[in-house]
């Protein structure tokens, strides 16, 4: 026995002793159908966002634009002749002389627009979903319904948005007969903002109500039926099993609804066009705006836009998780 277990110490020494690279060997020998199956995601994914994220980056520490980037034009190529600037683009857009403008403006918006488009999405889908969940006659037909205006193209919705909230379409329409004031939906800065929350409650509510109505399914009914026995109420209900039992789902669905409408780009710019309502712009348009909607183009401010924005989300996200983690505890 004492002879087996000193030949065995040598051999779990040695594999102790092995390098980075000898055990790469060993798990590719090992699990080599495994990395062949993950090798084309990665190769993916490293040049659809890995390196377009690093030459982002890169960008943001140089004074790159479309007059001094490399470019062709017909059989003559013209090198770049950006010059590296370290961070003063950072410095520039936080705590520039027109930082004001250009960047907390629109940051302050973002935040507003974003608080208020998915606090109304999980207040309305929860409503939605909680109604739907009942034992309702045509209930089928009613879920349909709801979820047409997430079935429909996001540009068909907002250019129909569009025109109804042009200064004669629908809305202003039946304001002006029930003898309201008919705003400028589209030309009035504070209407610009309140016609893109509203349009992107009406795009994002239907997915919010299917996740939600998802997780109520999950509740247990016996949890309602204890609950009755004691004598609760419908808001005791809904306070201490509905909410408590959808905790997993809205966690989820309430980060995704912030991240998506943080960096909601598509309703803004098909509703306002490229470069209409400035007070309207959030981060992620502006960006497309100095990198894509102006001459010259600004490539270095627009990217370092896009890395700021992400770095706000990544924060977000952690703290976020975080608390998470920490209520589940409590």
């Amino acid at each position: 026995m004492t002879v087996a277990v000193d030949g065995a110490a040598p051999a779990s020494a040695s594999t102790a002793r092995r390098g980075p690279l000898e055990r790469l060997r060993c798990s590719w020998q090992k699990h080599w159908y495994a990395y062949a199956m993950v090798a084309p995601v990665v190769v993916v994914l490293g040049v659809l966002v890995l390196y377009p994220l690093v030459q982002g980056v890169y960008y943001t520490l140089t004074d790159a634009n479309s007059l001094n980037s490399a470019r062709t034009i017909g059989a003559n190529h013209i090198p770049g002749t950006y010059e590296f600037v370290g961070l003063h683009n950072y410095a520039d857009i936080l705590w520039g002389p027109t930082s004001w403008d250009r960047f907390w403006s629109h940051f302050i918006w973002t935040v507003v627009w974003t608080v208020a488009c998915v606090t109304l999405h999980y207040t309305i889908g929860l409503a939605l979903a909680l109604l739907l969940n009942q034992k309702l006659r045509g209930r089928t037909f009613y879920r349909m319904t709801l979820i047409l205006p997430w079935a429909v193209p996001t540009f068909v919705t907002v250019f129909s948005w569009r025109l109804m909230l042009s200064d004669s379409g629908i809305v202003n329409t039946v304001l002006g007969a029930v003898h309201l004031p008919q705003p400028q939906w589209l030309e009035q800065p504070h209407f610009q903002q309140l016609a893109a929350i509203l349009v992107n409650t009406w795009v994002g509510v239907p997915f919010m109500m299917v996740s939600l109505l998802g997780g109520l399914q999950t509740i247990p009914a016996e949890l309602y039926e204890a609950a009755e026995m004691d004598g609760a109420s419908f808001w005791q209900r809904f306070r201490h099993v509905t909410l408590p039992g959808l905790r997993p789902v809205s966690a989820t669905v309430v980060l995704l609804g912030i991240i998506w409408t943080f960096n909601q780009f598509v309703i803004i710019f098909l509703l306002f066009g490229n470069g209409g309502a400035p007070d309207a712009q959030i981060l992620v348009t502006w960006a497309y705006r100095l990198g894509f909607g102006q001459q010259p183009r600004d490539f270095a401010q627009s990217a370092t836009y896009g890395v700021l924005l992400l770095s706000i989300l990544i924060v977000f996200s952690s703290f976020y998780r975080r608390w998470l983690a920490r209520n589940e505890q409590v």
